[in-house]
């Protein structure tokens, strides 16, 4: 990608898709977590501890180089997105859950982030990245990641029937930047990518099925109900790839370390749509 493309596009249309997401968020979305304590509270941890211990462990076992390690941890450390919202209106999930989560999360991932990114570097040791992202990189993430949801729920708040319009339009809109932002990911380091496609698509499909895996099956451990164990899988299983590529071009300055990401963005839609429907095939009573 060019460096235009780079500091301006990417943020850009990122930054459409979490005003998409602000959208369609409001107040009352944090607020409900508290009815349902327990159930966010387990899915956070799956997403925050879990997570990134289940993903240094892959990057260890696939022997990554350390820049795409790097690019897996980001990966592991973002948020779910947009994309869990569906799959758990498509599976039968609780919604509701989802929607609260998303918000949560994107407001601890401006601190979160960061720190397991700069870990990751500190560890694996890419090139010259080795102060890791500095308190002017975390206000980065936090104009990226939170300044737009901000306006779109303001906008939500001023003008409700604006948004309800736009809901639709910026949801397809959102799609399709994410299908560009892979793409170009993929094609500014082609060559990397056709010589690391092995070992990366193995790393993130593990990674994915796990994280789906974790996030249904601690909840229903703990028995919570099936609907909030759906609500989970998608949130924790689903990341936001699109977020990942950003960071890692716009604010780390590192194509190859977008390549997880824009693997990882391809493979979860049909690893998370037949997660979907073996689970839904249970039987109520089952886990």
């Amino acid at each position: 990608m060019d460096s235009a493309m780079a500091t301006i596009g990417l943020p850009v249309a990122l930054g459409i898709i979490m005003f998409g997401l602000g959208l369609g968020l409001t107040p009352a979305d944090f607020a409900r977590v508290a009815q349902r304590p327990k159930a966010a509270g387990v899915a956070l941890a799956c997403q925050l501890l879990l997570l990134p211990a289940i993903c240094f462990g892959l990057v260890l076992l696939f022997r990554l180089p350390p820049v795409l390690a790097v690019g897996m941890m980001l990966l592991a450390a973002s948020p779910g997105g947009t994309t869990a919202n569906l799959y758990s209106h498509l599976f039968r999930g609780d919604v509701a859950l989802n929607i609260s989560l998303t918000a949560i999360n994107s407001v601890i991932a401006v601190v979160t982030l960061p720190v397991v990114v700069n870990l990751a570097i500190a560890f694996f040791q890419p090139g010259d990245l080795h102060v890791g992202l500095q308190f002017r990189k975390t206000i980065e993430v936090f104009m990226i990641v939170l300044a737009p949801v901000a306006l779109g729920m303001l906008v939500r708040g001023w003008r409700p029937a604006f948004a309800a319009a736009m809901d639709k339009p910026v949801r397809i809109a959102s799609i399709l930047i994410l299908v560009l932002v892979i793409l170009g990911a993929a094609a500014s380091s082609f060559h990397v990518l056709m010589s690391q496609i092995g070992g990366l698509a193995g790393v993130t499909v593990a990674f994915c099925l796990l994280s789906l895996g974790v996030g249904y099956g601690v909840p229903r451990l703990l028995r919570i109900e099936r609907p909030q164990a759906v609500a989970s899988a998608f949130e924790v299983g689903l990341h936001n790839a699109t977020l990942a590529i950003v960071i890692a071009q716009s604010v780390l300055n590192s194509p190859e370390m977008t390549l997880p990401g824009a693997v990882y963005g391809v493979l979860m839609f049909p690893l998370a749509a037949g997660f979907g429907f073996l689970i839904t095939r249970r039987k109520p009573g089952m886990a």
